[in-house]
């Protein structure tokens, strides 16, 4: 038989009613990732996703690569299935764990029988396979306790399953299940992190990005796309709008005081993502801001920030220091392309000396010789939408 992938289901097994919708769209979320690498059926049993390939042409490798990226998965194998016979078990575990076998020193057997009409327990299949093991391998010594390969068997409805060394999945839940938000994307270290972090708990996203030509470069803004393509391998094809921001910034550097430039630029951020927000009908916005981190992450920041639009922002970075965020950037391939040397339009306004905790006031002091709603309309009927697959 051919070898496959299993895809062990993460905390949707937890739903209640309805935890079908979830695995539907976890299938469905699984076979788009899965198109690259050939034709795959996918379907779930008992809290396991099944992702068989339909013929020889499918890139078994490749499509488990690719279903380490899969939220709402905590562990997957590379598997062989066989009849439910203990000795095709036993041949199985030696055609296709041969080599395994021979390089190991210890090894363990373990047994999960979902299908209770097996006739033997999963206590007696390990011992039988492991005893037929321990004969054929005599340099293999068993340790139950820290092997260097454990053998594990699964006993399911349509067949018996080989493999070893699971490895860890996404977690999470699967994107699509709880929603829809649009993230501020930058081209620096927290948002596509703040991104992930969003969409690892069910959020499908579409991205927003603040583009000020010509104080930022043609290659600041492709950064920002290659961040957006960096993340599709988790998130799925997401839509980034780019947003000319260049007016505003200008106007506000003409009519404003300095020191509030920052937390009035970020207000209209907010306003204009949230227009994005209610005509794709998203229902919050996510933001890559760190309590404390710059000026404009204060408590009196944030809270002048988030006045400025009725959605929630969804803030998944606020508590975490650097060193987490960075890790994280790390783990999920965004690191290197968010440290390249290409100014955003928050840097290239930065004011000398930014106001820490600006108050309600003074913000609306500022803001009412500014035609915001003019300001925001055209920035807003001005957006490009980039499509990255």
């Amino acid at each position: 038989m051919d070898e496959m992938i299993l895809l062990k289901l993460g905390e949707l097994v937890l739903k209640g009613l309805n935890r079908r919708s979830f695995e539907d769209r976890l299938i469905a979320n699984a076979r788009r990732q899965l198109q690259p690498y050939g034709h795959f059926r996918v379907y779930a049993r008992q809290s396991t996703l099944y992702v068989e390939p339909r013929d020889s042409q499918a890139d078994v490798a490749g499509a488990f690569e690719a279903m380490k990226h899969l939220f709402g998965v905590v562990g997957l194998s590379r598997a062989l299935s066989c009849p439910k016979d203990k000795d095709a078990i036993l041949d199985t575990v030696k055609s296709y764990l041969g080599d395994r076998l021979s390089a190991a020193k210890t090894f363990k057997v373990e047994t999960k029988r979902a299908d209770k009409t097996f006739p033997m327990t999963s206590i007696q299949l390990s011992q039988y396979v492991g005893g037929e093991l321990d004969d054929a391998y005599p340099h293999l010594k068993v340790d139950v306790h820290h092997p260097e390969l454990t053998v594990y068997l699964e006993v399911r409805d349509y067949a018996a399953y080989v493999h070893a060394d699971p490895e860890p999945g996404a977690g999470g839940l699967p994107v699509g299940t709880a929603g829809r938000a649009v993230s501020l994307l930058s081209g620096g270290i927290d948002s596509p992190v703040a991104s992930w972090m969003m969409a690892k708990r069910g959020l499908a996203l579409e991205m927003v990005h603040f583009y000020s030509y010509p104080y930022t470069s043609p290659e600041a803004k492709q950064k920002v796309l290659d961040l957006a393509g960096q993340l599709t391998g988790w998130c799925g094809s997401l839509t980034v709008h780019v947003v000319p921001f260049t007016a505003i910034q200008e106007a506000l550097m003409r009519s404003c005081p300095e020191a509030l430039f920052t937390v009035l630029m970020r207000r209209f951020m907010m306003r204009i993502a949230q227009r994005v927000a209610q005509r794709i009908g998203a229902g919050a916005l996510v933001t890559g801001e760190s309590l404390g981190q710059v000026a404009s992450q204060t408590i009196d920041a944030m809270r002048i920030t988030g006045a400025a639009c009725t959605l929630p922002i969804l803030r998944p970075v606020v508590g975490m220091d650097k060193e987490e965020i960075v890790r994280i950037a790390r783990q999920i391939g965004t690191f290197e392309t968010s440290i390249l040397p290409y100014e955003d339009c928050c840097t290239v306004f930065t004011p000398r000396h930014p106001r820490l905790h600006p108050l309600p006031g003074e913000i609306e002091t500022a803001e009412a010789g500014l035609d915001i709603d003019g300001m925001v309309e055209a920035a807003f009927q001005g957006i490009e939408r980039v499509r990255i697959h």
